[in-house]
């Protein structure tokens, strides 16, 4: 998953902040987008969610809590 996926705006809504990002240096920006998709795997399988995502070849992937990868059909 790429961290551009997502603009600034919907990151600070949905995610949780230190600090605002218009405070942050550029390294602590650095890490903070670092972390993103970490963070995003970490709450979807709290919340019993698979991370769904297109993979390189186009196919939709969803990954689960066990490890379990699934192909979806479209």
């Amino acid at each position: 998953m790429r961290t551009n996926d997502f603009t600034d705006r919907e990151l600070v809504r949905k995610g949780e902040l230190e600090k605002p990002l218009h405070e942050m240096t550029e390294e602590e920006k650095e890490q903070w987008y670092k972390e993103i998709p970490n963070k995003i795997r970490e709450y979807l399988f709290s919340i019993g969610q698979p991370l769904v995502y297109k993979n390189e070849k186009g196919e939709y992937i969803a990954e689960h809590s066990d490890g379990t990868i699934q192909v979806l059909q479209d």
